[in-house]
């Protein structure tokens, strides 16, 4: 099948690990600097660069991309600056433009508190190695002539983790930083990766010899629906059953499992709380933990919908390990959580999950579709923004139990933000926050394969295939009352 890509960047990672995959499937994959080379030589054949200044350059940081790859790093942080490739962008956040009017007032001039701007024949002038950024000059302008423009890493962070080091290269506080990837989308040169575990699930897999010494499932996020144009659902399911996985399960079933856990939490605390917030989204929940740590309990003690349905699965199956694949980044950390970390083995994105299919050369759309369970509409509408307020609005009223839901859905970090301002403020007229970090939710995640808003209604059709609207239903094969639905704060 024809592949397209959102971006160089995008095709460039697919490469990578697809080399790295196909080297690994044929009993070739080697950690030395020859093979490394070998890839590099492979990917950027030359004789003329395709992005940077020459091939030698091109192939450097191809290959610190396959060491990544192979090599993945040994802590818990999963959004990573990758030195070689950051282009250390030669940008001057404020600059004054040609609109300057060389006014009388010099207000720019009379706010600068390091002195970093002077008059040169009758315009203002910025000093660079004076400036500090903190964009006074750009307010007081009466003509709007001082321009601001942010590198695309920082611009892309509303949580202010991404920063310049010394040397002008980005580098993340980690301190701040939520893992939700948007620095890694929008980094023309793909100078910020996430945390690769494709080598962990293959070997998984492949040391499970045939789901015999223990047995491998997939848990796949229900925005797949809206990542493989051209193929149904079915088929990728099918498609991953062909890397040797035992099953693979819908983690829109685990959904409908938060569902009812978040509804019978929101009906008993929220007269005692005044407001509640979903917990299914781990970069939300991490930005509520590192900002507003007073606001902690007000978060749903739920799992997230691949923790419910990872413990499910190891309820029902002793030997299983649990491989969730999604669009997120955030889950890579979130797996990691000393609370949690029974549940969920190892994380790998959409964009890995088709680079590992092409390098198997699996045809996806001559497969015949696979059932990966059957999950409630309302279920699978969690990978869209306004989902997890509708399934826990139709799950209260399926119930009874007697709650009206005002709520306020987030659509995207900023919005997250400034709900949980308004909240901290006392202003919040809702009694229930949907926060997703990702604009459209889970379909917009950083490491979809797509991020067209045409997949929420992609979603929307897929999720009306479902044999039921109701969440409740789905407990009859995966009760709750067997799971443990809760999860710790970061107190560890």
């Amino acid at each position: 099948m024809q592949r397209n890509f959102e971006s160089n960047v995008q095709y460039i990672k697919y490469l990578v690990n697809k080399a790295v995959a196909k080297r690994f499937f044929e009993g070739h994959l080697y950690h030395t600097d020859e093979s490394l080379r070998e890839i590099a030589e492979e990917i950027i054949p030359g004789p003329k660069a395709l992005f940077r200044c020459c091939i030698y350059k091109e192939r450097h940081i191809i290959e610190d991309r396959v060491r990544l790859v192979m090599e993945p790093t040994k802590d818990n942080r999963v959004i990573n600056v990758l030195d070689s490739a950051c282009d250390e962008c030669p940008i001057d956040r404020f600059v004054v433009t040609e609109a300057c009017r060389g006014c009388l007032g010099h207000k720019c001039q009379e706010v600068c508190p390091r002195n970093a701007i002077t008059i040169v024949n009758h315009r203002s002038y910025i000093n660079q190695e004076l400036c500090i950024e903190c964009g006074r000059c750009k307010q007081v302008c009466p003509f709007n002539a001082i321009s601001e423009v942010k590198r695309p890493c920082i611009r892309a962070c509303s949580v202010g983790a991404v920063k310049m080091d010394e040397n002008r290269k980005a580098m993340i506080d980690h301190e701040k930083c939520i893992s939700c990837g948007a620095c890694i989308y929008q980094c023309p040169f793909g100078a910020i990766v996430d945390k690769s575990f494709v080598i962990d699930v293959l070997n998984m897999i492949k040391n499970s010899w045939n789901n015999t010494s223990y047995h491998v499932y997939a848990v796949v996020a229900p925005a797949v629906s809206s990542q493989f144009p051209g193929v149904s659902t079915q088929q990728v399911y099918a498609g991953i059953m062909q890397l040797g996985f035992r099953d693979v399960v819908e983690a829109a079933i685990g959904a409908d499992m938060v569902s009812a856990f978040e509804a019978k939490e929101l009906a008993e605390t929220v007269e005692e709380k005044g407001w509640k917030t979903s917990s299914c989204c781990p970069a939300f929940v991490d930005y509520v933990e590192k900002n507003y740590p007073q606001f902690v309990d007000h978060v749903s003690t739920a799992v997230s919908p691949m923790v419910a349905i990872a413990r499910a699965i190891k309820a029902k199956d002793p030997k299983a390990r649990v491989v969730f694949i999604g669009p997120c980044t955030a889950k890579k950390v979130e797996m990691k959580r000393e609370a949690i970390k029974d549940a969920v083995d190892i994380v790998i994105t959409f964009e890995e999950l088709l680079a590992i299919f092409d390098a198997r050369e699996i045809e996806l759309e001559q497969l015949e579709p696979y059932s990966a369970g059957e999950a409630s509409s309302f279920g699978r509408n969690f990978a869209r923004t306004g989902g997890v307020t509708e399934s826990v609005v139709r799950t209260i009223e399926t119930a009874g139990l007697g709650v009206e839901v005002k709520p306020v859905r987030c659509n995207g970090i900023e919005e997250c933000i400034k709900a949980m301002k308004m909240a901290s403020f006392g202003k919040l007229d809702a009694n229930f926050i949907e926060g997703m970090a990702c604009k459209h939710g889970c379909t917009g995640g950083a490491a979809s394969l797509l991020h067209d808003a045409k997949g929420i209604e992609m979603i929307n059709r897929y999720s009306k295939t479902s044999q039921s609207d109701n969440p409740m239903d789905i407990l009859a094969t995966y009760p709750i009352d067997h799971v443990d639905m809760e999860r710790m704060s970061h107190e560890e």
